[in-house]
């Protein structure tokens, strides 16, 4: 592979052949950056629940302590 790139120019190492690349590619690689950013808000989603849901459950603790219900 290095002898056949060896007596190209710079420009087609550096340019040409990663532009090829994000054409044939380009779909996949959307693909694969879309399911991450998904995922990613998901995740998000799941923490920000799980936090709402902590806050709310010793919120109610605390208050039904407080009152001497138990």
């Amino acid at each position: 592979m290095r002898e056949i790139f060896a007596g190209l120019p710079w420009w087609v190492k550096w340019v040409a052949v990663p532009v090829i690349a994000l054409v044939v590619f380009g779909g996949l690689i959307a693909s694969v950056v879309g399911f991450l950013v998904w995922l990613l808000f998901k995740v998000l989603i799941f923490v920000a629940l799980v936090g709402g849901l902590v806050y709310v459950v010793r919120k109610f603790m605390a208050g039904s302590a407080s009152r001497g219900d138990w």
